[in-house]
């Protein structure tokens, strides 16, 4: 055997998976085509959000609660800062589903929160310029992540208690056995006892009995110049999510000192493979969230001063698939995470570790079983 356990890419997921099953005194050897913290996939773009009153519903705040411990732990660990609560506002039609699902979530687990009227985000964020009928919930413990230091962080944490590291070294099979699991690369094969597939848009590619659930998606972050910058740091503007209506947006507060993230809540379409990924955008592609700036954030030039491209894998029902691959027993499949994985990476790490170690885990997944595309 060459190691206990083989964990399949090293990105959001996976650097976390190897840095718990490192913390837990486990053989892991990890394998990354590139190299930890690049962005050739998902966790790039300088920024990602960090919430816990959940547009998605209240079932992830456990995830989330315990996400947000891991972090600090990597913190200390790595000696990186790598999350900033400054505070979210979740923004949308008061009745609407995504807004219920926040009031549950936060009330349900107690969170810190306050319900703001129209007139009391005037008056406080007066950076948003509300639509008849929204209404806004600001999360207290949420805020910024740092997505390449946090992957490089934890990969770093990982060598560091032991675990192996093999960068430039793309993954071409896994292949369950009865007497472990090969996983195959071109240079040669590895044999482990037990893999974990975390390939982010090339989730499908490893999970073939659940491709056509899975579709890697072309994403695009646009950063647009503050004209008074000062109004839109971390202290006085906290990341938000705005669904409502036609509205579906993300952005996060000026870390460069005079550029904002914002960026559609969605994809800029499917790709036929995450090896297709064109990263150019052409300048009609921008259209639709220039005009939500120019419409929602009265502050901001709606011409992006910078773009950036990724992608991820999403779902047919926007939830990720973690759990034991179907048709195998020693190997396990956490991803296509839809596009709001990475601020629960840490706690997915842990999940993965108890997985492998027990067969189960303490943390809720029961509505993010790969089974549900298979039966």
């Amino acid at each position: 055997m060459d190691a206990k356990v083989a964990v399949i890419g090293l990105g959001s997921i996976g650097s976390m998976t190897l840095w718990q099953l490192a913390r837990g005194g486990v053989d892991a050897i990890g394998f990354e085509q590139y190299a930890p913290g690049h962005d050739q996939a998902a966790a790039g773009g300088e920024s990602r959000i960090f919430r816990t009153a959940y547009l998605e519903g209240p079932q992830y705040v456990p995830l989330l609660l315990r996400a947000r411990e891991l972090w600090r732990e990597l913190e200390r660990e790595s000696g990186r800062s790598l999350l900033t609560l400054c505070g979210g506002l979740m923004i949308g039609q008061g009745e609407s589903e995504p807004m219920r699902n926040v009031v549950e979530s936060a009330t349900s687990f107690d969170l810190p929160h306050e319900v703001l009227d129209a007139a009391e985000m005037a008056r406080r964020y007066p950076q948003h310029r509300m639509l008849p009928g929204e209404t806004a919930v600001f999360d207290e413990w949420a805020g910024v992540l740092r997505p390449e230091f946090a992957v490089l962080a934890a990969a770093q944490a990982a060598a560091a208690r032991g675990a192996r590291v093999v960068t430039g070294c793309r993954v071409t099979g896994v292949e369950p056995g009865a007497d472990g699991v090969r996983v195959h690369t071109p240079e040669r094969a590895y044999t482990v006892e037990q893999a974990v597939v975390t390939a982010g848009p090339w989730t499908a590619r490893f999970a073939p009995a659940l491709a056509r659930n899975i579709t890697p998606k072309k994403l695009v972050m646009t950063w647009y110049p503050a004209r008074d910058p000062a109004a839109y740091t971390p202290d006085s503007f906290p990341i938000f999510i705005r669904d409502s209506a036609d509205v579906h947006v993300f952005g996060i507060p000026t870390l460069d000192g005079g550029s904002v993230k914002v960026a559609p809540h969605a994809s800029y379409g499917d790709l036929a493979d995450a090896d297709d990924l064109d990263r150019n955008v052409a300048a009609a592609e921008l259209e639709p969230i220039n005009a939500a700036v120019e419409r929602l954030l009265p502050g901001l030039d709606p011409t992006p001063v910078r773009v950036s491209t990724y992608m991820d894998a999403y779902t047919t029902d926007g939830h990720a698939v973690v759990g034991r691959m179907p048709g195998a027993e020693n190997v396990w499949v956490l991803g296509a995470f839809s596009g709001h994985g990475f601020k629960m990476a840490p706690a997915f790490g842990q999940v993965a570790a108890e997985l492998v170690a027990d067969g189960k885990t303490g943390l809720p997944i029961e509505h993010l079983d790969p089974a549900r595309f298979t039966a």
